[in-house]
């Protein structure tokens, strides 16, 4: 629901506003009070009682986990300014990663932009809101955040505990994060039954004039890059059998998925099995077990991919471990020193293309720089869905894409960039014990099977994010797998809209392409033969000259 008062405009939408505009120019991206589960899971309120004025919106909201609740009655009055408060009570003992407001600043026109910061003692100091992606948090203990966007000064106060931000385009997400409950605090934690406690977001605007940051170009180009399926020994077994499932998008490359902890000779084999029938460059996603000797296992390794007959063109090496995060606060877990880890890799595989980075997502590479000297090439994968599920949140994650290839590239120097599984939904959750299940198949947090990448929004999500890698010099890309909620087709072998965008994608592998980047209107790719546009009706179209 679009709602207007002056030069005030917000989007209302299950309890929370999204893109507060002043004028028409987006200067919060959103507003929401949020719970989180142990697994860092975004629960689902139950809203109640809404009653939407002229100026003023209330409605209570319940939040359901283990048997109790966290029931909020919220009032967002925005007669002058815009506050959004709320008072909240547990029903049961709560248990919560976090529990309260989180304010998203946009980063069109504010990354690298100045920042008025005031702390919970008063103290102010001027700042700039990161230009590249910081790994920590770039602001601690705040109380209020001022910044100057399309002529405004807008203040933006938060009361009720201390809070803090997080560069959250590390997560794909296109904004700064700035929540309730330091992370250096513990977590989870217990809300007492019956406990009740306070938060309130409060919007403060003028006229202002300063000098602003420059919009990006929205157009970039570069050289596109090969196409990669992620696959498992399972998919590669029914893969060999049905060999035309390949032919459907024809990828030049298959990321063969090994995890040294719970795989062995018989999977790699089973990769061995499907480069006899389908020719393409095979790479290893090794996940080293990385807990004992460093030697003897990489030559273990080495040994079974000899017996196997898997001819490898790389192999990207990542630590068992470094498949979770580690957030601020926390304790790294035990892990030899990457230099050690890709030195025995180095000398178990001297002939092989050698990676390393994250099989999760660009924050754990931020937070744990590789050595990037010892390596081929980097890399790392992205998630849409880490923060916010909506159809809205996932096409939003894209405007981040070039801040993250940006601030890879800032990491790995001129070392070859490569991306990682991409898809829309998580193929493995590094913030909790587990992915979130999705038997409905509605729009979940971090689920390992959303059901909209089986659809033509798939299929544009796809398409939005090869032309938002266009100038980043990523040389190989990972959309999809190829069975199963997160591939190209189900496990009977009807394809699904995406198949087509990536075949047309894949052929094009090695061209001169140039990308149009047309906020909320289009995308389009244009090479030497063809044209791929997507648009707001979430319509591809190939136009072949």
């Amino acid at each position: 629901m679009k709602i207007t008062h002056g030069a005030l405009s917000f989007d209302y939408e299950d309890g929370a506003l999204r893109r507060v505009c002043l004028g028409g120019v987006e200067v919060i991206r959103g507003i929401a009070y949020l719970v989180r589960d142990r697994d860092w899971g975004t629960l689902v309120p139950q809203i109640s009682e809404e009653v939407i004025e002229r100026t003023r919106i209330c409605y209570r909201a319940r939040f359901e986990s283990q048997g109790a609740a966290l029931v909020v009655a919220v009032v967002i009055d925005f007669a002058e300014g815009l506050n959004f408060t709320a008072h909240a009570q547990a029903d049961g003992d709560f248990e919560t990663n976090r529990a309260g407001f989180t304010v998203l600043h946009p980063i069109t026109g504010v990354a690298g932009a100045p920042v008025l910061v005031e702390h919970c003692d008063g103290t102010r100091r001027h700042a700039q809101f990161p230009l590249l992606i910081a790994p920590w948090q770039p602001f601690q203990d705040l109380r209020v955040l001022t910044h100057w966007l399309g002529g405004w000064q807008i203040a933006c106060r938060m009361e009720g505990d201390a809070f803090e931000m997080e560069d959250q385009r590390q997560w794909g997400d296109a904004s700064y994060k700035t929540y309730v409950r330091p992370l250096a605090r513990l977590w989870p934690y217990q809300i007492a039954d019956e406990a009740r406690f306070d938060q309130a977001v409060r919007l403060h605007w003028q006229a202002a004039t300063v000098t602003e940051t420059a919009l990006p170009d929205p157009r970039a180009s570069g050289i596109f890059p090969q196409t990669a399926l992620v696959i498992t020994a399972e998919e590669a077994v029914l893969a060999a059998r049905r060999p035309a499932d390949l032919a459907v998008v024809k990828p030049q490359r298959l990321l063969c998925h090994f995890d040294a902890t719970r795989h062995g000779l018989a999977e790699l084999q089973a990769f061995a099995a499907l480069q006899s029938v389908y020719d393409a460059a095979y790479d290893l996603e090794l996940i080293a077990r990385c807990d004992g000797d460093l030697d003897f296992e990489f030559s273990n390794h080495a040994h079974d991919l000899a017996v196997s007959g898997l001819r490898v063109a790389s192999i990207m090496v990542c630590p068992a471990v470094d498949r979770q995060s580690t957030p601020p606060g926390s304790e790294w877990p035990p892990c030899p020193p990457l230099a050690e880890v890709y030195l025995a890799a180095r000398k178990a595989f001297p002939a092989v293309s050698l990676g390393g980075g994250m099989v999760s997502f660009f924050p754990e590479l931020n937070r744990k720089r590789p050595p990037v000297a010892m390596l081929d090439f980097v890399s790392h994968g992205l998630c849409p869905i880490v923060h916010d599920a909506s159809d809205a949140g996932v096409m939003q994650t894209l405007e981040a894409v070039p801040h993250i290839t940006a601030s890879a590239r800032a990491i790995i120097g001129g070392k070859a960039y490569r991306l990682g599984p991409s898809t829309i939904a998580m193929r493995q959750n590094p913030y909790g014990a587990r992915v979130i299940p999705n038997p409905r198949l509605a729009l979940v947090c971090m689920t390992d099977d959303d059901p909209r990448h089986r659809t033509e929004f798939g299929a544009i999500y796809a398409m939005e994010l090869a032309a938002a890698l266009v100038g980043s010099g990523v040389e190989v890309w990972t959309p999809a797998a190829l069975y199963g909620p997160r591939g190209v087709m189900d496990w009977n072998g009807r394809s699904y809209p995406l198949a087509r965008v990536l075949a047309g994608l894949a052929a094009r592998a090695g061209e001169p392409v140039e990308a149009e980047l047309l906020p909320n209107v289009a995308t389009r790719l244009r090479f030497a033969g063809a044209e791929m546009t997507t648009n707001l009706a979430r319509f591809v179209r190939t136009e072949l000259a």
